[in-house]
């Protein structure tokens, strides 16, 4: 399998601009960890995570360093370090070395730069456009649906792409939060929807796919509070 195969497409992302306290609700609405940032071109030039975002002044988690310690560090660390509790845009907390791969990385390499990086995702950059994220949760999945099989035939990767062009079209669908695997005819459902009716939705479209000999549900219903 490649990283086509599994990637999450299209991707939730964010602007420099975009507000600290935004982007922390955005985790919250989506249940992400983490969102990519990017420029008006689309182009990945960050990614800003719970990590970043743990350190902040407004609820008192800014880093308090002892006395001694701050007499040891070099004022550009110090600075550093309030800028990471206070600044108020994505650009100023974001991470800006971001570890990405491309649609054709074969997942051995992606779960090797995940180990590697001890990182839990990875941008998909295509011609310089982020077209998909790839989590440890999606190799997981790749893993469950294949069993003891792990090259996709091109009639199975036919078979998904036809799914999420055909679910894309649709404004009911939350692509951005499902994920698609396909195994010898059989279609694996993952991810997240609003309600009942969508995930109803959503396996009576894998079940009508030409080639699908099967459809697997491992969808969970979360609702979103009605105050974001």
């Amino acid at each position: 399998m490649k990283a086509r195969d599994v990637m999450v497409s299209p991707v939730i992302t964010v602007t420099p601009t975009t507000l600290v306290k935004d982007a922390a609700k955005l985790f919250l609405k989506h249940s992400f960890s983490a969102v990519p940032v990017v420029d008006d071109k689309g182009a990945i030039i960050g990614i800003v995570s719970e990590t970043d975002l743990m350190h902040r002044a407004e609820i008192g988690t800014d880093r308090q360093r002892s006395w001694w310690l701050r007499l040891l560090m070099d004022d550009r660390t110090l600075a550093a370090d309030y800028i990471k509790s206070h600044a108020t845009r994505v650009a100023e907390v974001m991470t800006i070395n971001v570890i990405t791969a491309s649609p054709e990385t074969p997942l051995r390499e992606v779960a090797a730069l995940m180990e590697k990086n001890s990182i839990k995702r990875v941008p998909i950059v295509e011609n310089g456009q982020l077209v998909g994220i790839l989590s440890r949760a999606n190799l997981v999945q790749a893993l469950a649906s294949a069993g003891s099989k792990l090259e996709i035939p091109q009639s199975d990767a036919s078979i998904r792409d036809g799914l999420l062009k055909h679910l894309r079209a649709q404004d009911w669908a939350h692509t951005s939060l499902l994920n698609v695997t396909v195994n010898d005819g059989v279609i694996d459902l993952w991810g997240v929807t609003d309600s009942e009716t969508e995930r109803k939705a959503l396996r009576v479209a894998a079940e009508a796919m030409p080639g699908a000999r099967a459809v697997n549900d491992h969808l969970i219903v979360h609702r979103r509070p009605s105050w974001l």
